[in-house]
């Protein structure tokens, strides 16, 4: 095989929050890719504005930096070696963004939190590296924390490289224990742009004031790129991207051969089939821009227009020897939602041009499934609503609202999740959560835990007045938990989970507590109402809001379901006038937001989003007819 020595492609995996971004900021600082006098903002490969907002990384992107250090004399390349960085996100809802950018290079960067150490998603994404047989780099991150216990994260990160290869093992795969047992260790401090192979003091900054370390451990143990002399051309489709110029674009990693400008190629679809195209242009990644080229070989992630309906997963090949690649796998889905129009009173009342109907939503959808391989869009027994499946309710929650964004209105149902039938039993899927808490809330996690069928394997106290317990717990306890734990926790707690397979059945599980206080009419919410109905509750919507019956208005201070007048009007007596009020104190309604209403909602709920409101309310509005359907229900359970 021969090797293409001017080219590394390299994976920043970790944790969500653990530095990963903040690290590639660092990366591309010091390697000029920005002039001296630009401000570089913090973040800057996180340029979606949810992903600003939220602080984390949704989407897989790439970057390359050129390395022309000591490192590339040494290797024989003293013009410079390219780096190709994927940053991929952290969150394990997000999953399949991390399975494509594994995809596309040789080696991983795991970070770990000097403080935190290894947790769920670390666990997922240095699995997904082991399964491909990728070369480790562990950076010990965040190394300057006052509450930093270096060795102890180093010592449990190789513990878990060594549990984790084990078990590849033990599923067929063949690894090589030797090389896992050298992996480098550098001790990095991604803010300050700090970094060393020396292991600093639990709270002090690397002995070295540059990443030059970490750009020699890629360089050294990342491989190069190895191809086949004379072999046709493979370059396999990880990602998707979009120009204004160029329409769409598909992110490519050739793997053998040549693409060249002007040329016409093949591209293997899913199903199988040959499609002949053209390329009408080639980009190559250069810092944050991609600059034309006219041609790319071998190890080269570049982007390719020509193909208006190009996907992920499937192969540009040589039109006359096609030698299509495998497909990218991803997990399965472990949660679904429901996504239909939006048949509420209010419907196209808030503002124009906002896109009201089924085929709209239906295009929508599709458009996403072009681009993200780790949703499922499957049809419902209603023409205008489907079933969206997903890795986890994050992710569907961020779909619902980048189409909110986007100016659609749709109702989203309650998260639910996607069972599977094993040997004639009900599975549901499980997780493994990880929860950080100051020790006097630990008994009020552990009964929210009970509560939704957790079970505890692990407490491990650091002596820092910290806890860290974790749990298996059926996937939908885990729907709208967090809520609850950061109101257990007076906002402390940090909660993380990755999927831990399937188990049977575990039972009913209780979720909320408290009953919904439902609108029995349509009309504006008056002051006169909500004063005299608030000691029964707490409102969602403001005086002199639009309400409309089923639309759940209020949390009730008890279980039971409430049905309210909230736009009762104050009349006039031979007293006073009708707007003569006396000054009353309305409690500040509570504002929810899109993901805080999912968790919200009820079975019999959904959620209303438009671009203005985000609204629970009764999937049956009319409340005569959901109050037969209840009796139905009521009637059913008690057969069973």
């Amino acid at each position: 095989m021969a090797v293409r020595g001017d080219i590394r492609n390299v994976a920043i995996v970790a944790h969500v929050d653990h530095g990963k971004t903040t690290l590639v900021n660092a990366m591309l600082q010091q390697s000029h890719v920005f002039n001296e006098r630009e401000e570089v903002p913090d973040r800057v490969m996180d340029s979606n504005d949810l992903e600003r907002e939220k602080g984390i990384t949704i989407l897989a992107k790439n970057t390359a930096v050129e390395y022309t250090g000591p490192m590339a004399a040494k290797y024989g390349c003293p013009d410079g070696i390219t780096l190709n960085i994927i940053d991929t996100p952290g969150h394990a809802d997000f999953g399949g963004e991390v399975e494509r950018g594994i995809s596309m290079v040789d080696g991983v960067v795991l970070l770990v939190d000097a403080s935190e150490g290894p947790l769920p998603q670390t666990r997922f994404v240095l699995r997904k590296a082991l399964e491909a047989k990728l070369p480790v780099i562990l950076c010990v991150n965040k190394v300057d924390r006052p509450d930093a216990r270096i060795s102890e994260v180093v010592g449990e990160t190789s513990d878990l490289l060594l549990g984790l290869a084990d078990d590849v093992q033990h599923e067929g795969i063949e690894l090589d224990l030797d090389q896992l047992l050298e992996m480098p260790v550098i001790y990095c401090a991604a803010k300050a742009g700090y970094a060393s192979t020396n292991q600093p003091e639990d709270g002090g900054l690397p002995d070295n004031d540059n990443l030059e370390p970490l750009f020699e451990a890629i360089i050294s143990t990342i491989p190069a790129p190895e191809y086949e002399e004379g072999a046709p051309l493979q370059a396999h489709v990880a990602n998707i991207d979009s120009s204004d110029f160029l329409g769409r674009l598909g992110l490519v990693r050739i793997y053998n051969g040549t693409l060249e400008k002007g040329k016409t190629y093949g591209l293997s679809r899913v199903d199988g089939s040959i499609e002949n195209f053209r390329v009408s242009e080639l980009l190559r990644t250069q810092g944050l821009e991609r600059i034309p080229v006219e041609s790319a070989g071998p190890g080269d992630i570049v982007a390719v227009a020509g193909v208006n309906d190009i996907m992920i997963g499937e192969t540009i090949v040589d039109p006359n020897n096609p030698k299509p690649l495998p497909l990218i796998h991803v997990d399965d889905p472990a949660i679904s939602m429901t996504f239909g129009i939006n048949d509420s009173p209010l419907a196209g009342t808030e503002g124009k041009d906002h896109k009201l109907t089924a085929r709209m939503i239906k295009d929508r959808l599709d458009r996403e499934l072009i681009g993200n391989v780790s949703i499922k869009v499957l049809p419902t027994d209603r023409p205008d609503a489907w079933e969206v499946q997903g890795r986890g309710e994050l992710a569907l929650a961020v779909l619902a609202e980048q189409m909110r964004r986007e100016g659609y209105e749709l109702t989203v149902g309650r998260p639910q999740v996607v069972t599977k039938t094993i040997d004639g039993v009900i599975n549901e899927p499980m997780e493994n959560t990880t929860i950080d808490v100051p020790e006097e809330y630990m008994g009020a996690v552990t009964q929210l835990m009970a509560d939704r069928k957790g079970r505890m394997d692990n407490m491990t106290n650091h002596g820092s007045g910290w806890v860290r317990l974790q749990f298996t717990v059926p996937s939908r306890g885990l729907i709208g938990f967090r809520t609850a734990l950061l109101s257990a926790t007076r906002g402390t707690g940090i909660s993380s989970s990755i999927s831990a397979g399937y188990a049977p059945w575990a039972g009913a599980i209780s979720i909320r507590q408290n009953g919904s206080m439902v609108s029995d009419r349509q009309g504006v919410a008056t002051p006169y109402a909500m004063q005299r109905l608030q000691a029964r509750g707490n409102f969602f919507v403001e005086p002199q809001s639009p309400v409309y019956e089923g639309q759940v208005v209020g949390v009730n201070n008890k279980p039971d379901e409430l049905d309210v007048n909230i736009t009762l009007a104050k009349h006039m007596t031979n007293m006073r006038s009708a707007t003569a009020d006396v000054l009353e104190t309305l409690t500040p309604p509570i504002k929810m937001s899109l993901e805080e209403s999912l968790d919200f909602a009820n079975e019999d709920e959904c959620v209303e989003v438009t671009p203005e409101s985000i609204r629970v309310r009764k999937i049956i509005l009319n409340r005569e007819d959901w109050y037969k359907w209840r009796a139905k229900q009521r009637r059913q359970n008690a057969q069973k």
